[in-house]
């Protein structure tokens, strides 16, 4: 019986936290702001007042979240978010032509080159490269800033891919 208890304490469960949602409204956050789009008023705030939000803070859900997701932003994310927004500009025609996707995985995907010069097959394989090397460094510097497992970025960067995705739709 004592061996059956010890075996017992010794079997410890680790539940090693990971925070999706703040992941998640930190990627919408991030490609919003690269990629330009729009921000929708949700139905939710519509009808509370400036008053309302601004006095209960506890009672408005959306505007504690909104001040924790900006806790993200540091020098080095600030400095990848104006160098890929610059670039998005030059890899939207060939986002329009499907020569460039967004993976599953968080990056950009040279799909077909078929049509395009010699010049243009380096140009656009250059792009994809250092967009995938920025992104690669800021999914390192949003799970630093969040707090989460180097083991655990491939995961930050399949959260972002639902946002890359949306964005070139």
């Amino acid at each position: 019986m004592l061996c059956f208890c010890l075996f017992l304490g010794a079997c410890v469960t680790i539940n090693i936290y990971f925070p999706a949602e703040k992941v998640e409204a930190v990627a919408g956050e991030i490609v919003d702001d690269i990629r330009g789009n729009e921000k929708i008023e949700k139905p939710s705030e519509k009808g509370q007042s400036f008053l309302w939000k601004r006095i209960f803070p506890a009672f408005s859900p959306t505007s504690v979240w909104a001040e924790d997701v900006t806790e993200v932003s540091n020098a080095t994310i600030r400095s990848l978010k104006a160098k890929m927004k610059a670039r998005f500009v030059e890899m939207k025609p060939y986002y329009r032509t499907g020569a460039l996707v967004e993976g599953n995985d968080g990056y950009v995907k040279v799909a077909s080159s078929e049509g395009l010069g010699l010049k243009e097959k380096r140009d656009i394989k250059a792009l994809a490269d250092a967009e995938n090397q920025d992104r690669r460094q800021l999914y390192q510097e949003v799970a630093r800033a969040l707090e989460i497992d180097k083991s655990k970025i491939s995961r930050v960067a399949e959260i972002f891919a639902v946002e890359w995705q949306k964005s070139v739709r």
